[in-house]
């Protein structure tokens, strides 16, 4: 499908490499394929972000409530994270529409935080339960990335996001009450005079990718301190650790986090089996990389991280009883 996209830009056979290196097999898109091989307006992606976001958050909804043993009358807060399109009134106030919540449920959209979404957004939602022990909370993610390709943009920058980028979404039932995994710390770093390194630009036909090639490298040299860091807050170590739940940026981002915390090459087994199945859905992916952990028998402490625009690093302890 890239080879059909991207035949009239000179010199796309160098390119061929990044889709081959990428570590997918497979992923998901809200579209057909023959979607990404005619232009199309910012204004008509749109419209395609919110039918297809929130058929795929009220199906994440229903699953989240369903295994949690709640019903919708039981949320009393919903935050819904996404940073791959617009919506005003917010993605939250329409599904309340779907879901018929209650009429004096507390409402948090969050934008921007791109691949960092998934682990702040989680936070956000653990402080909001934390504050209000009696209340439950409906977590939702969703990222349709592949609805941001550029037809007319023959860029490296666009390629490559080609190579890595796909759709997904995600959703958790986060209280006080009740059984299942618990939240017990976060934190963020945000590196100085680092605004450059990922976001979005917005042109005149969409919202153009933006990650700088220096990710892998910022990321093997600082990750290290500042993940020690996050730990002492709390008097525990990297030995305390029994897995890390990376979100999957790339695969050179989790050879680079490899690095940084002294582990062994394939030790982000979770990590990568996710960027494989599904490839990189932005801030949804950290979830679905938390739910190979759940799933696992293995249990014990975890350290989840993600990176996003600021440049900022999230940090969440999750223990798996």
């Amino acid at each position: 499908a890239a080879s059909r996209i991207f035949h009239s830009r000179n010199g796309f056979a160098r390119f061929l490499p990044v889709y081959e290196n990428a570590a997918i097999d497979t992923r998901y898109s809200c579209v057909p394929l023959s979607w990404y091989e005619k232009p199309s307006t910012l204004s008509e992606r749109n419209a395609l972000y919110l039918k297809h976001a929130l058929d795929l958050l009220e199906k994440a909804a229903r699953g989240a409530l369903k295994r949690a043993h709640r019903t919708c009358d039981d949320i009393d807060g919903i935050v819904v994270v996404s940073s791959s399109g617009i919506a005003t009134p917010s993605l939250d106030a329409l599904l309340m529409e779907r879901l018929k919540l209650k009429r004096n449920i507390e409402r948090l959209p969050v934008f921007g935080l791109g691949c960092a979404g998934g682990v702040i957004g989680l936070a956000r939602t653990a402080q909001l339960a934390q504050g209000a022990t009696q209340k439950c909370y409906l977590y939702l993610v969703v990222e349709l990335c592949g609805l941001n390709f550029l037809y007319s943009d023959r860029s490296k920058s666009n390629i490559i996001a080609t190579a890595l980028f796909a759709d997904g979404a995600a959703a958790a039932v986060v209280s006080c009450k009740g059984s299942g995994p618990e939240i017990s710390a976060w934190s963020e770093h945000t590196w100085a005079n680092s605004l450059q390194v990922m976001g979005w630009d917005v042109v005149d036909d969409g919202l153009k990718a933006v990650f700088s090639q220096d990710i892998p490298s910022i990321v093997r040299n600082d990750m290290g301190a500042i993940t020690r860091n996050f730990l002492a807050t709390y008097g525990i170590g990297t030995a305390d650790i029994s897995g890390f739940l990376c979100h999957p940026g790339g695969a050179k981002v989790l050879d680079a986090i490899e690095d940084a915390l002294g582990l062994a090459r394939g030790s982000l087994a979770h990590s990568r089996d996710v960027l494989r199945r599904y490839g990189n859905m932005s801030a949804a992916t950290v979830m679905f990389v938390m739910e190979e952990a759940r799933k696992d028998p293995q249990r014990g402490r975890y350290l989840v991280t993600a990176f996003g625009p600021g440049f900022t690093a999230a940090f969440l302890l999750l223990s798996v009883q």
